[in-house]
């Protein structure tokens, strides 16, 4: 496990933004640059940290952490569904084929958790299901739950019914029974995954776009951005006491934000201390060695000029 020492370091290299417009036209997201250039897009996984749908810092280590947890997971899941990667330059950087998005995210819930929690507390659907009542936090569900979400540009991801995203035809109907039946297949895989490693995978979102028509996996999956993982030993009691559950993820610092700061994403943005920011990175590298059962090697140091290095002459 790396330690906290070389996180402290690494707090004045982190990467926050690139600009490599020999790679084609720009687009940045929340966390990642892309660059498409034909049917090529590179990927660079920054280092920042968005929560409830703003960026509020960077951490360190945090873009290698993501991408080479989504690599390892779209290796173990090319036999369920093709997926968009082509090569893997730099541990910060992935080279995809330049794939249709659909503007949704498949969104896979196999226990009450985060803002389905919320929701429930406030007594609302997700994404138009009508959970039971007197369900519990942190609660399984007998089967997974699918509650799609729309895929915002800017602002918040909103929950959105299956109903309702064949209505506006976001989706074709056959394309989208596909999606529903392929991200059940991914949980599945994902959750006996980690199972192996003594965690639970709570719930997750996966992106689908098209390709030559066919559909493929896009953008991460199953990483600490994306997924919620607990550890499996000690769910039963947690729950039991009405506890939070041990967490891997970003939830940590959403718990935080809303805890200190009583930040839930409206207002001016919150000051980030370094000792939160190092915890949050500890938390990714420990998922990320946890989950792949490998060790992370974390080099101290500018990862912009490794990842210029590696993508020399690439254009």
């Amino acid at each position: 496990m790396t330690n906290r020492e070389i996180l402290h370091k690494q707090l004045s290299h982190t990467l926050k933004e690139t600009n490599f417009p020999q790679l084609g036209q720009r687009y940045v997201g929340k966390v990642r640059d892309n660059y498409t250039l034909g049917k090529k897009r590179v990927i660079i996984t920054t280092d920042r940290l968005s929560a409830f749908d703003k960026v509020l810092t960077t951490i360190p280590f945090k873009g290698q952490v993501l991408n080479q947890l989504a690599a390892f997971w779209f290796e173990q899941t090319k036999q369920i569904i093709p997926n968009h990667v082509i090569t893997i330059p730099d541990p910060n950087v992935m080279v995809v084929k330049e794939c249709s998005v659909f503007p949704i995210e498949m969104v896979v819930r196999g226990y009450l958790a985060g803002s389905a929690w919320r929701d429930y507390q406030a007594g609302k659907d997700i994404s138009g299901i009508k959970l039971s009542k007197g369900m519990k936090m942190s609660q399984k569900f007998p089967t997974p739950l699918l509650t799609p979400s729309t895929k915002a540009a800017t602002g918040h991801d909103e929950h959105i019914s299956r109903e309702e995203i064949l209505r506006q035809k976001l989706v074709d109907p056959k394309l989208y029974e596909q999606m529903e039946r392929i991200a059940l297949a991914l949980f599945k895989k994902g959750t006996e995954v980690v199972a192996k490693q003594g965690l639970i995978l709570v719930d997750t979102k996966y992106e689908f776009g098209l390709l030559d028509g066919k559909l493929v996996l896009a953008d991460e999956i199953h990483t600490p951005d994306s997924s919620r993982f607990w550890y499996a030993d000690t769910y039963e009691d947690l729950f039991k006491a009405g506890k939070d559950q041990r967490m891997l993820d970003k939830e940590f610092l959403r718990q935080w934000l809303i805890r200190e700061k009583k930040y839930m994403g409206d207002g001016p943005l919150p000051n980030i201390p370094d000792d939160i920011r190092v915890e949050v990175a500890w938390r990714y590298i420990k998922a990320y060695e946890e989950i792949t059962g490998t060790l992370f090697k974390a080099v101290v140091g500018d990862p912009l000029q490794r990842i210029e290095q590696n993508l020399k002459g690439m254009h």
